[in-house]
Formats: C-alpha cells, structure tokens, sequence
C-alpha cells in the first residue's frame, strides 16, 4: 500500500483517534508559537490537522489558522471541535492539491508532514508560504529509554505470535528530525530544532485503543489484529504500561 492510501487509515477510526490519541506536550505547543513568530494577526496554515488536537490549543491562543486535512471523518471531528473559533477554518483537501487564495505567514504541522512525499513536502510548503515565513513540523516518535516499561520489549513475543515482521522502537538518541532534510530542500533555512519526551500511561483497553489508530495495525487483517489485541490485553492483565513518547521539532524558514 503506498504512502498515500496508508495515510487515509486513520479517517476508519476519526472518533477512536481523537479520544485515543495522547495530547501534546504544553512547552512543545508554546515552543511553536514563539518560535514560529505565530501572533493573533498572522495568517497560519495548517497541514494534516486531524481532529484538531493541536489546534485546539492553538485556537485558545487567538491564532488565525486555516486546517487542511484530507480525510472527511477526521475534518468533520475537528469541525466539530473548533466550531467556537471564528478565527479557525476547516477544509476537506488534499494539500498537495490545494490551491490556496492568499499566501501564509507560517505552515505549521503535527504528526502529518512526514506523509506528504519528500519530492512535494517542501515545494508545496513554500509555494504556501511568503518569503521569511516559517514552516514548523513537530514528530512524535516511539521510543524506548534505559528506564522503558519492560512490557515494550515483552511485548514482541505477541507479535511475533500474531503477526511475524516487526521491532521494537529505538531509542532517543536514534531519532532524528527533519532539519537536514529541510536545508537539502535548498528551499528553507533552519532556525531552531528541540526534542521533547514524557510518558503516558495506559489501561489494556487504553493501549488497544491507541494501537487501533496506527496504520500499519489498521491494515492488518481483522483476523490477525484481533489475535494480536487479545495476546495484548492478556499479557497487561490489570496493570498499567507505561510509554515514553518523543516529540521532535523543526522550524525553519522560507529562503
């Protein structure tokens, strides 16, 4: 499956995601806003909003932001969402394809520039953007720390079980952002990078949950990720797992 059918998994489950999902971190959202120069009068681009968990915090600042999201379930929830905010609007595109009719002070994105195909990412990005504005594109990755939850490395007898192929994550040192991919562009400059990690924690059914958001569990078959959920569930029982999460961000400017 390519890039762009993976990328619409998510619109099965636009109200799972919303609800399973973790938040942001708050000095990664306030990090964007300063970083990125966004002010109540700056006209801001968002791409791959999803359900809005990123905007919203955004929105409660005043922020100007027009969302673009491709998946029609996953725009309606943050519609939804974000029906209070005037100054927030939601449109059901493909942003690749969009046309936008005017240019923008900052694109900003969250967990969804990375879908977008590298050959387009950062000429669309800057066809969007004025001269010195800047392109903000926060990550989250899955890692695992010296003080990880035990259960993560365990838990890969499940899926070797279940369905045979994949590795735990690494750890944070091994991540990287996309700074140097965004000075290969020869289209932007980067400003700044920074990393954040924090942990959650989460009930079986919890877990499962956030799980069944993933695309490369969503297109397993029903039947192989039934029998993976329920290995899961058996081996978290009644106890809580905790999972680290690493944030990464980029801001870069417009050449």
């Amino acid at each position: 499956m390519d890039r762009r059918e993976r990328r619409t998994t998510f619109d099965e489950v636009a109200e799972l995601y919303d609800r399973a999902r973790p938040t942001y971190p708050d000095a990664l959202i306030d990090d964007v806003v300063a970083l990125a120069r966004l002010e109540p009068e700056s006209r801001i681009v968002e791409v791959g909003c999803g359900t809005g968990k990123a905007t919203l915090p955004l929105a409660e600042l005043g922020l100007r932001i027009t969302c673009v999201e491709l998946g029609a379930s996953l725009a309606a929830v943050a519609q939804r969402k974000l029906a209070g905010f005037s100054s927030v609007e939601i449109v059901n595109a493909d942003f690749e394809r969009w046309e936008p009719e005017r240019v923008y002070d900052a694109a900003i994105a969250f967990t969804a520039f990375h879908w977008l195909p590298p050959e387009v990412r950062y000429v669309k990005s800057a066809e969007v953007l004025r001269e010195g504005g800047r392109l903000a594109v926060a990550m989250v990755h899955h890692v695992l720390p010296d003080d990880a939850d035990p259960f993560f490395v365990e838990v890969q007898a499940d899926y070797e079980e279940a369905s045979p192929g994949g590795e735990p994550p690494g750890p944070p040192d091994s991540v990287e952002g996309f700074g140097a991919e965004m000075e290969e562009s020869g289209l932007f400059r980067v400003v700044v990078e920074r990393r954040y990690q924090w942990d959650v924690e989460y009930t079986s059914n919890e877990y499962v949950d956030v799980l069944n958001t993933y695309s490369d569990h969503r297109l397993k078959n029903d039947a192989t990720r039934d029998r993976l959920f329920d290995l899961i569930r058996a081996r978290i029982g009644d106890r809580r797992v905790r999972k680290t999460y690493l944030a990464t961000l980029d801001i870069a400017e417009r050449i």
